[in-house]
């Protein structure tokens, strides 16, 4: 075999060059996640603002989980389209049209005087959750394909988004008087947190307008519809959105019932509450990267056979009620054996480890969707991010039904490990299967994608 050499390096002729991102492609994450950072702020921002929220309309806990549910239902309603329109335009006017289309709901709800408006104006602010498909696909556009794990990693980071609420929210609430006007724009109390986003929401959209790449790209510009909605009819698609409920669902539903779970079940403070939250938000979101580049080294399913399997096992601990066991003797006696009480600090840990399994399975999840579908990411991870987000939308209501029903805390763990176990379940079988069918010389090739490197198989 031929060798070219120069001084000091040699290079065979079977080296593959490394992938360069095209000019304009930096610009294209920074923005996307900077702005999609803002739009998810303002999809959860309920989760924190809703106790006080409550104290001022007299919403039950029921009726909060509604609220709460109805944001996210919007945010996950329009992602595949959001994803396929993303494809044939352009992300730089997608997301545009999503910042400015969410300012306007943001800043009536600071406006909202009963439940019925609070529930309508939610679900319109929901439509900031649309973001991330838009965005998954944008980038994947301008993202060569050995750094598309790292790159949606990074983008995938916004969602520590959620976390933001959680830090300003409760200082500006409590520092502004409720019925006050500041710089006769902002009212004070919690009406000051939906202003505030409105008016970032319209600063960001011009800064996005501006600032990307004028001559946007547009992989599915001259696909016809039924092309790109063609892959939706593999069962592999809808298993992929179901492990997105278990890792993204779930972060969003618990990142905006776990304020209110810490009051209710701890007896800690607003403040005290947001940061505790947050301990979990910001492992589950900037993870994302770590776990996109696990992914792109060990291979996605492996990656989520570790996150799914650490999800199991901490659920399996948090759902776990405080108490003890009663045991009446023969003479009338009681006594109390095996008593089980799960403190502040536990639980706050093995929140944060949950918090890190969800952020690694969800990058995991999203590298799949370029290696399988290089020419369909809008509508694939629209799809697979849409009911990812309706996940989100059935758990706190799911959440506050069954600890009335219960009485138990924590039976929103028990929730969390019957999902998950689901998930689980559903991947080893598809795995088994196909080493049973075919042969188990072929278990590092289960479902490989076209064209895929030996390395980057599973």
């Amino acid at each position: 075999m031929h060798t070219a050499t120069h001084p000091g390096t040699t290079r065979t002729s079977t080296e593959r060059p490394r992938a360069t991102a095209p000019a304009g492609a930096t610009r294209v994450l920074v923005l996307s996640t900077t702005g999609f950072t803002l739009l998810f702020a303002v999809w959860l921002m309920f989760g924190i603002l809703g106790k006080p929220i409550s104290a001022e309309l007299g919403l039950s806990e029921v009726q909060l989980s509604w609220v709460i549910a109805a944001a996210v239902l919007n945010g996950s309603l329009w992602r595949l389209p959001a994803g396929m329109v993303t494809d044939r335009v352009g992300g730089r006017k997608v997301m545009t049209v999503l910042l400015l289309g969410s300012a306007v709901p943001a800043y009536l709800v600071s406006r909202a005087d009963s439940y019925g408006a609070l529930l309508v104006l939610a679900f319109f602010v929901g439509f900031a959750g649309n973001a991330f498909s838009s965005g998954i696909a944008w980038n994947s556009a301008w993202q060569p394909r050995e750094r598309q794990g790292v790159a949606l990693g990074v983008f995938g980071a916004g969602n520590v988004g959620a976390s933001v609420t959680k830090f300003v929210g409760p200082p500006l609430v409590a520092g502004t008087t409720v019925g006050a006007t500041y710089l006769g724009v902002f009212p004070g109390g919690w009406r000051f947190v939906p202003v505030l986003y409105a008016v970032l929401l319209v600063a960001m959209a011009a800064a996005t307008w501006f600032l990307a790449p004028r001559h946007d790209r547009a992989p599915g510009a001259a696909q016809p519809l039924a092309r790109q909605l063609a892959p939706l009819r593999q069962v592999r698609v809808w298993r992929f959105s179901l492990y997105y409920v278990a890792f993204f669902g779930a972060y969003v539903a618990l990142a905006a019932w776990l304020p209110t779970y810490y009051m209710d079940t701890f007896g800690v403070g607003l403040q005290s509450a947001a940061y505790l939250t947050a301990t979990y938000i910001f492992p589950a979101s900037l993870l994302r990267p770590w776990g996109g580049w696990l992914s792109d080294r060990f291979g996605a399913r492996r990656v989520m056979y570790w996150a799914l399997g650490s999800m199991l096992a901490i659920t399996g601990v948090l759902m776990m009620p405080d108490g003890h066991l009663v045991i009446d003797h023969a003479d009338g006696s009681t006594t109390e054996h095996l008593a089980y009480s799960l403190g502040l600090a536990p639980f706050a840990v093995l929140v944060f480890v949950l918090g890190c399994a969800m952020g690694v399975g969800k990058a995991a999840v999203f590298k799949h969707i370029p290696e399988y579908f290089p020419d369909h990411v809008g509508a694939v991870g629209g799809l697979v991010g849409m009911l990812g987000g309706l996940g989100g939308f059935f758990l706190p209501p799911l959440f506050a039904y069954t600890k009335a029903w219960s009485g138990f805390p924590s039976s929103t763990f028990f929730v969390l490990f019957v999902l998950t176990a689901l998930c689980l379940a559903w991947m080893h079988r598809t795995v088994v299967h196909m080493l049973h069918t075919e042969s188990p010389g072929l278990a590092r090739h289960i479902e490989r994608p076209a064209g895929a490197r030996e390395e980057e198989l599973v």
